[in-house]
């Protein structure tokens, strides 16, 4: 098994910097998620870690080996693509036998480790088949199965599940899940995908631009964020913004947008007064029942969205746009007024020029 710790760890492309003094580390046997938009270094910061990619700056260390000059073959990691990478002109069997036949094992155990995996995957039926004949979540299925009978002590992938529709994703994910469980190997997962970050990971690594915006548990980068680009990147549909500013004293707080008032949470302020600020409004955190001494929210319902088991409303607040998250037998209609109440310990709140938070997550 591995630690992975990166120390100011850099990767440089001519002028463009991909990855700029990264400080990460990753627990043994952690189930650890990389996740951005794309161009925000991710992909790279992998492949460094596979030895795909030299770094340009910084150590990178295996529990206490140094590897900055240690070739991929000799890292102990596997690493599962986004575009599967399987011998079409092999079956499914010699697929996952391929890296161990190159290694000399034993046929005996070599036979062992295939059908193993091939039961864990649903595979078993499959073997004798060529990738053609597969399904996209099969071939995904195979292209794990290679990478699980090698045993690493580290576990790479990079975007596994962007080819697959969605109901295949979600199936595949807890297939991951579960193999992550099994084999308490040390994952490293890259995604733009926030479902899957918050599904499958321990820790959420949060980067933008090369640099890490956030690392925590997925509790912590949802509920906590510190700042509006992870506020913004974590949630579907996205956090509402309303601008404003800050009235009042440390120990009673108010949030002015326009007529609005809004409470906010007190003693957890850094700062109350000055310059403006954005308050951040997820669509799930309003009640539809107000509750006395809570801020209220009203709007004019401007749109009306089913979506599955969830319907949101879109709503004109001091002619700002809201979404909210009503309950799917709800039954308001566009042009009709209708009010929120908001407890204030949900609430987000950011300084409008440097999108850092203003809330203490330790308070």
């Amino acid at each position: 098994m591995a630690r992975i710790r990166l120390n100011g760890v850099s990767k440089r492309y001519g002028d463009v910097v991909a990855v700029r003094a990264l400080n990460l580390d990753i627990r043994d046997r952690e189930f650890v998620v990389l996740l951005g938009p794309s161009g925000c270094g991710k992909s790279t910061t992998l492949n460094m870690i596979a030895g795909l990619e030299e770094l340009s700056a910084g150590e990178l260390w295996f529990d206490d080996a140094l590897v900055n000059g240690i070739p991929p073959h000799h890292r102990d990691v596997a690493m599962v693509f986004q575009s599967y990478a399987l011998y079409p002109h092999k079956s499914v069997y010699e697929n996952i036998a391929f890296g161990l036949r190159m290694r000399g094992m034993a046929a005996a155990e070599l036979d062992r480790r295939v059908q193993e995996a091939a039961n864990k995957l649903e595979l078993a039926g499959l073997l004798g088949r060529r990738p053609s004949q597969l399904s996209g979540g099969q071939r995904q299925r195979v292209a794990l199965g290679r990478a699980m009978v090698r045993q690493p002590a580290v576990f790479l992938m990079d975007e596994p599940l962007s080819n697959l529709d969605a109901a295949l994703r979600i199936s595949t994910r807890a297939q991951i899940k579960h193999l992550h469980e099994e084999m308490r190997t040390t994952f490293i997962y890259v995604t733009h995908d926030q479902a899957e970050a918050l599904t499958l990971a321990d820790r959420i690594v949060v980067m933008k631009e090369g640099m890490i915006e956030q690392v925590g548990t997925p509790d912590e980068v949802y509920e906590r964020p510190r700042s509006m680009f992870v506020a913004s990147f974590l949630g579907n549909p996205p956090i509402n913004y309303l601008e404003g500013a800050i009235e009042g004293e440390a120990g009673a707080p108010v949030f002015r947008h326009g007529s609005l008032r809004i409470g906010l949470p007190a003693g957890k302020l850094r700062r109350v007064g000055g310059a403006p600020v954005m308050l951040g409004i997820r669509p799930e955190d309003v009640l539809h029942d107000g509750v006395p001494g809570n801020s209220v929210l009203t709007g004019i319902v401007d749109s009306v969205l089913p979506v599955g088991s969830d319907r949101f409303l879109g709503l004109k607040v001091e002619g700002c746009d809201v979404f909210v998250r009503v309950d799917k037998a709800s039954h308001h209609v566009q042009g009709e007024r209708v009010s929120f109440a908001l407890v204030a310990e949900r609430l987000h709140l950011f300084d409008k020029a440097s999108g850092a938070s203003l809330l203490d997550a330790r308070a």
